[in-house]
């Protein structure tokens, strides 16, 4: 059997970082996840752990990308079912299940508004194309399901996901508010209902 190099090594030692801090944050919640705990659990040491990630900054930006796995899970929440409304509401019923990292984009994605940040990028990445996949399907629903509120779907994809992350901002201070309710009203209010299917294709003749 040959043996791995360096860069193999690295590669696998990265990956086993990535799975504990994956875990611990989803057991634990972000707050509660310490680097020198995390470094402990694959058995390094601090310095050696964020050798790695280049800082603790970069470390928690490829959880994120993890999470993510390069938009996949995001695109097949909104794009796969046929009905927009529901994928919206069944997303954020999906976040709920996981607080830390409701906790960690929270935090993240606002330090990253910086453009020196090592996040920056991925999260301009992600917001668009995200709200990318929103306007698509907002954009082939029918002219006649009364989506007329002054708003391009572009921008009204801006406000569905302006809202969503409003309210886990709060939801982080006060659990209490029930996000899902909340965004099955909104999302009804503005006429993407959660039974509102996307057109199908006429019959060629």
């Amino acid at each position: 059997m040959p043996r791995r190099g360096p860069y193999a090594k690295g590669r696998a030692k990265r990956e086993e970082i990535l799975q504990a801090a994956l875990i611990m944050i989803s057991e634990r919640g972000y707050s509660k996840t310490t680097v020198r705990e995390l470094a402990e659990a694959v058995d390094l040491s601090q310095t050696a752990l964020l050798h790695y990630f280049g800082s603790k900054d970069g470390l928690f930006a490829e959880i994120l990308r993890r999470r993510d796995a390069d938009f996949q899970v995001v695109a097949a929440q909104l794009a796969a079912p046929t009905h927009l409304g529901q994928s919206v509401v069944d997303a954020v019923r999906a976040n709920i299940g996981e607080p830390g990292f409701i906790q960690l984009v929270s935090r993240v994605s606002n330090e990253a508004t910086e453009k020196d940040h090592v996040a920056h990028v991925y999260f301009g990445e992600r917001y668009r194309r995200i709200r990318a996949i929103a306007a698509d399907q907002i954009a082939q629903l029918d002219e006649g399901t009364g989506i007329d509120i002054g708003l391009t779907p572009e921008e009204l994809a801006a406000l569905i996901f302006a809202v969503i992350d409003g309210l886990q901002t709060q939801w982080l201070y006060d659990p209490s508010i029930d996000m899902v309710k909340v965004v099955d009203r909104f999302v009804n209010a503005i006429g993407i209902t959660t039974e509102r299917a996307l057109v199908e294709p006429a019959p060629s003749s």
